[in-house]
């Protein structure tokens, strides 16, 4: 949500007659010919890999990934530090679940306000948060993963202003492991639009998807931006 784009979305809604081949010159031609079937047939390999698809290996629950080479301790003992795992998450269940606990606004004007979650969406005012015209701020939020690990997990925030959307962003938070403490993760920073177009208040849905498409949170909130004074 840079400023400039911001105010851009706001304001504009066999052949005869030859001898004999000799035989050692038959079996070259014939090895060359060889070679070159071979290396087309290489390209052709190359390319059918180029154009494959990659499909990710079946998910497993924890157990079952700390169970493999058990018998190697050093190697489960590794598992367990890497995987991070909780004894309640060893009992088979294969689908992640993150659990988001709250949403952050830190700003250069107003400091860090945290809103736990998730959020009373049946509220007439569902303000998060406010901010001043042109002010730097971004997003942080506080989320525990469950069950399994979490791969690719990413997010997308879209805002309307008056019914029409003025952005939409995009980014990637990584793959989590569970763990007993929560995980802390700020968003790229941004800055708010500026202008008397730019005054008001905003509606916005912040979705968050894993690689498999799961969507663990789908949360929708508004936000006002003010003139700074």
């Amino acid at each position: 949500m840079e400023g400039e784009k911001w105010k851009e979305a706001i304001g504009s809604s066999s052949t005869s007659g030859v001898g004999e081949i000799p035989e050692t010159l038959n079996e070259a031609t014939f090895h060359e010919d060889e070679e070159e079937t071979e290396e087309d047939e290489d390209e052709e390999n190359i390319g059918d890999h180029k154009n494959t698809t990659f499909v990710p290996g079946p998910l497993l629950s924890l157990k079952e990934q700390i169970e493999r080479d058990k018998e190697d301790e050093s190697l489960r003992r590794w598992k367990e530090k890497l995987l991070g795992c909780l004894e309640s998450d060893l009992n088979g269940q294969m689908d992640p679940e993150v659990k988001f606990h709250s949403i952050g606004i830190i700003s250069d004007d107003h400091g860090e306000v945290v809103t736990p979650l998730p959020v009373d969406e049946n509220k007439k005012d569902n303000v998060l948060f406010t901010l001043k015209e042109g002010c730097h701020y971004h997003l942080k939020l506080k989320f525990s993963v469950l069950h399994n690990i979490v791969s690719g997990l990413a997010y997308s925030n879209t805002v309307w202003k008056g019914g029409i959307q003025v952005d939409q962003t995009r980014g990637m938070l990584g793959t989590f492991a569970p763990q007993k403490e929560p995980y802390e993760h700020a968003l790229k920073e941004d800055v708010a639009p500026s202008g008397a177009l730019a005054r008001g208040v905003y509606s916005a849905k912040l979705k968050f998807e894993d690689d498999d498409k799961r969507c663990h949170m789908e949360l929708k909130y508004s936000f006002e931006i003010k003139k700074r004074r």
